[in-house]
């Protein structure tokens, strides 16, 4: 790379889009997306709200909901094409971004565009938690717990397999009296569910454990030290090893209620890194993952991915294999 000092200039990208005057990470999003992301970037970097946007919108004869433009910005809907060339191409002029920097991120995919996969069809755990029988119905679906915060590390084998999850949590009890948290897991394609093993960390103890082969689904209790009061808070964490599967597609979590923040981080052995990983957030097991972003695998082969005031939904790291 050259670096030239002294009289500022318009640099042409590959794409043929000038890249004068807009900061360097801007500019690479505008080239490779994905629009959502484009599209925040942009307005944070003109330093707009989403009213004032709408208002310059307007001027230009464009009309657009609010609520449109923050489904765009936050990838929950995307615009559809021809209906809302216009829309965008006015979306340029007011952010003042190169012509067809936005609009080309939402004309058809390329073979260098990453297309969202949904994850595979989220296991159903009711009939396993329903083997609890001697726990009340709230303990099975942690109903007198209020999750705060979960940090999830899974570590990646040289084989590509998922050897162990490691998890901990942040809760706070909604009532008095809750004395255990019930988790499960899915193992990958392949995976032996007999042979996954538990092991409690801090603020917790193993209770009992239940399997079934056939879904390749676990559930196990994880006992406190105590029965919470009312508001108290709880920090407690557990690996699960199951290191049997096949090569996995990443790791996901489902969340029935919002969660004050969700950090994932996948950890890869240095003989096996992945090609490719992306953040994605889906409303449900079936639905187009929203929210993408490519991640970068950084120092150590650790890659990661934060949400926050996650859920009712899905969320995770997608993994690539060459």
């Amino acid at each position: 790379m050259t670096a030239d000092s002294g009289h500022a200039k318009s640099v042409e990208e590959p794409n043929g889009h000038p890249t004068g005057g807009l900061p360097t990470p801007l500019a690479e999003t505008l080239r490779y997306g994905p629009f959502h992301r484009a599209l925040r970037e942009s307005i944070a970097h003109r330093g707009l709200s989403l009213a004032r946007l709408r208002a310059h919108l307007e001027q230009l004869g464009v009309q657009v909901g609010q609520s449109t433009l923050s489904y765009w910005q936050r990838g929950l809907r995307h615009p559809e094409v021809p209906r809302a060339i216009s829309t965008v191409r006015a979306l340029e002029t007011v952010l003042r971004l190169p012509p067809s920097s936005l609009l080309d991120l939402i004309g058809p995919r390329n073979a260098n565009t990453y297309a969202p996969r949904p994850v595979a069809t989220w296991p159903d755990h009711a009939p396993l938690l329903a083997t609890f029988d001697s726990v009340p119905e709230a303990a099975r679906g942690n109903a007198d717990l209020e999750v705060l915060s979960v940090h999830d590390t899974a570590q990646i084998g040289m084989h590509r397999e998922q050897r162990s999850i490691t998890t901990r949590l942040v809760v706070r009890a909604v009532r008095q009296g809750p004395d255990r948290y019930l988790a499960t897991h899915h193992g990958d394609d392949g995976s032996l569910i007999e042979n996954a093993m538990v092991r409690a960390g801090e603020g917790c103890r193993q209770g009992r454990l239940r399997r079934e082969s056939a879904s390749r689904n676990l559930a196990v209790e994880m006992l406190f030290d105590r029965r919470l009061a009312a508001g108290e808070e709880h920090v407690f964490s557990f690996t699960i090893t199951d290191d049997t599967g096949n090569a996995t597609p990443g790791h996901h979590r489902t969340f029935r209620d919002t969660c004050g923040s969700y950090l994932v981080q996948l950890s890869f052995h240095r003989r096996a890194m992945p090609a490719r990983c992306m953040k994605q957030f889906l409303a449900s097991a079936d639905a187009t993952p929203v929210d993408v972003d490519e991640l970068v695998c950084g120092l150590g082969g650790v890659v990661s991915a934060y949400f926050g005031d996650v859920g009712p939904g899905i969320a995770g790291i997608a993994v690539e294999w060459s």
